[in-house]
């Protein structure tokens, strides 16, 4: 069965949230999910997967966070051509910049965008909740 990586980083436990709704929509659409923290994935491990669920909040002055998730997934991009992503993450602040940029470098690192990026402001709402499951879907779908 294909099998599928939720990847996040958390300092309030909204992204944490909005990670568990992405795995249970990869589960509802029959695939397996393994959810880690940043911390705890390594580039090593990207090969037993067929997509990957990025999670990150945005940072300053709307960043991805530098001390453990920019270098886990740096050290993973350069895997991840042609292979199928989403990306989610929640924000206190500013317009979501920092996902356009994210996402935008995926691209041009050759991803393939399963669905647009979810960002929730603040903890997810029912509403992003189920944006959320549904990118999952999409993701195991795609």
């Amino acid at each position: 069965m294909a099998r599928y990586a939720v990847v996040y980083w958390s300092g309030t436990g909204n992204t944490q949230s909005m990670a568990d709704c992405v795995a249970e929509g990869i589960i509802s659409a029959g695939k397996d999910a393994d959810v880690f923290a940043a911390a705890d994935f390594a580039s090593s491990q990207a090969e037993k997967y067929e997509g990957f669920a990025f999670g990150c909040p945005s940072m300053g002055a709307e960043t991805l966070e530098e001390s453990e998730f920019a270098p886990m997934y740096e050290s993973v991009k350069p895997l991840l051509k042609g292979k199928c992503v989403v990306l989610f993450g929640s924000y206190g602040w500013g317009d979501g910049e920092w996902m356009r940029t994210w996402e935008a470098d995926c691209r041009e690192s050759g991803c393939v965008m399963a669905d647009a990026p979810v960002i929730a402001n603040g903890a997810p709402d029912a509403s992003a909740s189920e944006q959320c499951r549904a990118l999952g879907a999409a993701l195991a779908n795609s």
